[in-house]
This record gives structure tokens, sequence and C-alpha cells, in this order.
């Protein structure tokens, strides 16, 4: 049971995850219009995964995790860094920031898809395969409204790193909930932002795509700035206090309406077409998405009561 203490602050907290979370696409969109996207993205991940481990190494003097430890975080960074960040970054280039912050809401969809098609979890319950249908066909919604505008062969480019980036992003939630970790979560998300931004840096030079760093403009810095004060450090640290002091579905809540901040904010700062067909098939999709995460906790609490009996 979370504690009552601090639910005030807590619920800041969340409300500090909505919004900054949301944002952080726009931020990506901007930057990545100037930086290529590997670049932009193992720059913020070197700023703030420095950050975290200067704070937990120099001043918490938090040891080194185990080799154990330190293999999970690898394959975590991997997954989580390299091809979720990186390549939801690159897509992004391509394909409108709403609809990028609509795919990243699906991960609850793809890690139900992976357990049942790849791990054969069959005890999946009908409201969840409903959820799926209703969400995918939301998110279909909004495909047909964006191809109509933007149909090219960066579109379809942009929209495949995406979808390749959310697949990553469900596999690394699958191998941490098998692959418990006994490290403190932020110092642990510090060594795969650092872990990350090497591989990414390596990738990005040995590939030519970069530019040199003076070149980089102050828009661009800021907004790359904001991607990792707010995006990276301050909404994580949020979004741990609320999940820790609130009860996971309200901690989730945040998973909803990040789509939403993004598209209302990308059409005021960047004019993103907002229409009411976008707007339909990004409440469909969040419906699909909160029946499958209602049905997962309806099933273990079941699960829970069934055992105590």
């Amino acid at each position: 049971m979370k504690s009552k203490q601090g639910n005030g602050k807590a619920y800041i907290a969340l409300t500090a995850t909505c919004l900054l979370w949301g944002t952080t696409w726009v931020a990506s969109k901007v930057a990545v219009t100037q930086v290529p996207a590997l670049q932009l993205a193992y720059i913020r991940q070197f700023l703030a995964g420095s950050c975290f481990l200067i704070y937990f190494m120099l001043f918490k003097k938090h040891p080194l995790p185990s080799i154990k430890d330190l293999k999970s975080i690898f394959v975590m960074s991997v997954l989580t860094m390299v091809f979720a960040n990186g390549l939801s970054t690159w897509g992004l280039k391509y394909i409108p920031t709403g609809l990028a912050s609509l795919i990243g809401s699906l991960f609850p969809l793809i890690v139900v898809l992976i357990e049942w098609i790849f791990y054969k979890k069959r005890d999946v319950s009908l409201l969840t395969f409903i959820g799926l249908f209703i969400g995918i066909g939301g998110v279909a919604f909004v495909f047909y409204e964006n191809m109509f505008a933007h149909i090219d062969s960066n579109f379809i480019f942009g929209l495949t790193l995406s979808l390749f980036a959310i697949v990553s992003w469900s596999l690394g939630t699958i191998f941490l909930s098998r692959h418990h970790l006994s490290v403190n979560p932020y110092f642990g998300m510090g060594l795969q932002m650092i872990m990350g931004c090497v591989m990414l840096f390596i990738f990005a030079n040995a590939t030519h795509n970069t530019i040199p760093l003076a070149s980089i403009t102050r828009h661009s810095w800021s907004a790359i700035s904001y991607l990792v004060i707010s995006g990276s450090i301050l909404s994580f640290i949020a979004f741990i206090y609320s999940l820790k002091r609130l009860p996971t579905a309200v901690a989730s809540l945040y998973a909803y309406i990040n789509p939403i901040v993004a598209m209302i904010t990308a059409s005021f700062l960047l004019k993103e077409k907002l229409t009411l067909t976008i707007v339909i098939g990004t409440i469909v999709t969040l419906i699909g998405v909160f029946l499958v995460n209602f049905s997962i906790k309806r099933d273990k609490e079941d699960l829970i009561t069934e055992a105590e009996i």
C-alpha cells in the first residue's frame, strides 16, 4: 500500500511528469530539425547521465553495481537508450510530433502482444483483446489522417523507426520485469544513459551522422538543455517520486496525458495540424490503452485473491 503522507507533493510531481514528458516531444522535434538525430540522442544522454552519476558517485559515494546488475543494465541500455530513444528521436525528424507521441503511448499494448506471441502467455482476457483492438484501431485512424498530408518515403521511414523504437522499449520493460535490479533506480538510469551515449556516439561517428558542436545554434542548445533538465532529469525524478507515493494506476496516468500535451503544444508552437479526426483517433487509442492496463491490473488482483483463498 502506498503511503498517504506527502500525497499533495506526489500529485504535483505527477502533474510535472505529464507536462514535462509531453512537451519533451516538442523540444526533440525542434532540436532534431537542426542536429542529426543520433548525435542529439547521445548529447542528451551524456549530459543527463553525467548529472546522475556525479551526484551518486561523488556526493552519495554510491558503490558500483555487481557484475550481474551491470550486465542487466547494459541490456536495458541497448534496448531503451540506443534503440528506443535513439530510433524514436530519429523517427521524429520525419513524422508529426503528435503521431510520434501517440505511438510512444502504445507500449502496454505491445508488451501484451509480445508476451502473448513469444512468451506463450495465453491467460489474456477478452477485455485485454478488446483494448488491443480499440487501441490499434485508434492509431490507424490517426495514421489515415496523417498519411494524406505526409505520405512519402520519409514518412514511412520515420513511422518504421518509431514503431521499432516502441517495440524495443516494450522489450526493455519485459526484460526489467524478469531481471530485477538491486541498485538505486536513478543511479541505474544514469548508467544506462552513459552506456547508451557511448554506443550511439560510436555509431553516429562511424556513419558520419554528426555535425561540429560549434555549429549547433543557440536555439538548438536551448532545446537540448530543456531535454536534459526537464525531459531526462526533473521528469524522471518526479515520476519515481509519484510512483512511490501514489497508487500505480494513478501514477501511470501520465501515459494517457503525455500525447495530449504533446499534440496541443505542437499545434501552438510548431503549427502542426490538429484536426477532429486526429483528436478522435487519439481518444480512441488512449481508451484502448486504458482498457489493456485496467484488464491486466484486474487479472493480477484476481490471481492474488485466488492465492489468498
